[in-house]
């Protein structure tokens, strides 16, 4: 079961503007990205579920976020189906993101009071996911539409919440061009979370490239 609702993750997601991805088969490994990313300052992480038994690994990446570290939220992207929503639920995923907008994803994850983000392209798409109750919608492939498409949102529904996906890097200009925009957080993954670092190991540097993100984050905001 969620720890956190819907609410709470979206205030988050709002208060430090990151959302790391990321996936990986070897369960310490994941266990030591997650807590780079943790001790970088980040406490959302979305565990994207793209491999076989990937529900196994986010179990055990879950539990040890629930013992060791508190305050770190977890939630699964990549999700296709409401059948897989709700083994994630079970598992204890705090929010659910996909890559489409699937209304069957919709209605179970309301039905918990648990997030769900849809990876949405239109204004249509955008429109129909907020009355089927979705905080922040995911601008996917962010890269496609850019920040300008943002800009264009924000015109007629400037109420809309939005995280792009994709195309979203730690550099001082991507990510002023992003929230200057008017997003409402960023979703990072292999620009932060480098095979380099995984194959190095180097837990140190996500660290520290984590805690570099943010800061570059909270000075564009200003």
């Amino acid at each position: 079961m969620a720890q956190y609702s819907r609410l709470e993750v979206a205030s988050v997601m709002k208060e430090t503007g990151l959302v790391p991805l990321f996936f990986h088969t070897d369960i310490a490994l994941a266990k030591q990205v997650l807590k780079a990313c943790f001790d970088g300052g980040a406490r959302l992480m979305e565990f994207t579920s793209r491999g076989d038994f990937a529900f196994e690994v986010f179990g055990e990446l879950n539990k040890y976020a629930l013992a060791e570290l508190p305050g770190m939220i977890l939630g699964v992207g990549s999700v296709t189906d409401a059948a897989a929503a709700s083994l994630y639920m079970q598992l204890g995923a705090n929010f659910i993101v996909t890559p489409v907008l699937r209304e069957d994803i919709a209605m179970v994850c309301n039905r918990r009071k648990v997030l769900w983000s849809p990876g949405c392209g239109t204004l249509t798409e955008i429109s129909r996911a907020e009355e089927l109750g979705c905080e922040i919608v995911k601008l996917f492939p962010g890269d496609i539409y850019g920040a300008q498409f943002v800009k264009g949102v924000k015109g007629p529904q400037p109420w809309t919440s939005i995280m792009p996906t994709g195309g979203v890097s730690p550099t001082e200009e991507n990510l002023k061009g992003w929230f200057e925009a008017g997003v409402t957080c960023v979703g990072m993954g292999s620009q932060l979370i480098s095979k380099e670092i995984l194959v190095n190991k180097d837990y140190a540097k996500l660290e520290q490239d984590v805690k570099k993100a943010l800061a570059l984050i909270k000075q564009v905001r200003k």
